[in-house]
């Protein structure tokens, strides 16, 4: 069994990690230029990102090739989901994919604009968290039939934010992040970024091709790096996911 996956600061690296295969990372992959597979089950693990997958992982699987008699998908999500895997399904159909399972599962949310870490990380439960983790390794194993559905409404409103979504965020770190007196040249911010948007010289630079996945904030070491509008200075990475797995997953710089 093979996943493929997208993380920013962890939670769906933990997921698919959990669920246990050959793991890929999908921006990895596109650096090594690797878009055809084959295995008896493929899976598919990232962040919900606008109601629906961020413009990289689309744009992956438009150009890839799977062969498998299973496919699934799992969104980890902290606020609404919508229609998110069904923009997954809509996506991949056109490459020749068609699911025979997917699922959500609720965990902390990452995107300082709009939430708290505080309160994510107070509101949310581990325990519910690793029961569902455990509800959804059980099934993948299982090879159980299950899609989730959420109605024509919540479907065409996930097609229009995701469009949004994808516009507003390729220039989200130019124009939305501050790197403050702290920061200290590390380029961490650089290495953990899955399109190298980012160049440190003295200070970090951003171009024009921003996923809005907040890794290069929440990962500053100095916490150096803040939104104009975000809801806290507090920072999240999945407890159980280390830096270098982030930047193994992430890094682009050659």
């Amino acid at each position: 069994m093979k996943i493929f996956y997208f993380t920013g600061t962890g939670n769906s690296l933990y997921v698919a990690k959990r669920i246990g295969a050959e793991l890929y990372s999908i921006p990895q992959m596109i650096k090594e230029g690797r878009y055809e597979f084959e295995d008896e089950a493929i899976g598919f693990v990232f962040p919900c990102y606008g109601f629906g997958m961020a413009k990289l992982i689309s744009d992956y699987i438009k150009k890839s090739k799977f062969k498998s008699d299973y496919f699934f998908a799992i969104m980890t999500y902290g606020g609404k989901s919508f229609s998110g895997l069904h923009n997954m399904e809509e996506i991949a159909a056109k490459s020749g994919i068609h699911f025979n399972y997917t699922n959500e599962i609720l965990m902390v949310d990452n995107f300082l604009p709009a939430f708290k870490i505080e309160g994510e990380i107070k509101n949310k439960s581990s325990e519910e968290i690793e029961k569902k983790i455990v509800q959804v390794e059980k099934d993948i194993r299982a090879r159980k039939n299950q899609l989730i559905r959420k109605g024509v409404a919540s479907d065409v409103l996930s097609k229009y934010v995701r469009k949004i979504a994808d516009n507003i965020s390729k220039n989200f770190a130019y124009k939305q992040i501050k790197v403050n007196d702290s920061c200290n040249g590390c380029r961490v911010c650089e290495r953990v970024c899955p399109v190298n948007n980012i160049s440190v010289t003295k200070t970090p630079e951003f171009s024009h091709h921003c996923e809005a996945c907040l890794s290069c904030i929440h990962h500053c070491p100095q916490n150096a790096m803040h939104l104009k509008s975000e809801k806290s200075k507090a920072r999240f990475i999945n407890p159980n996911i280390k830096l270098k797995e982030i930047i193994d997953a992430n890094c682009q710089v050659k």
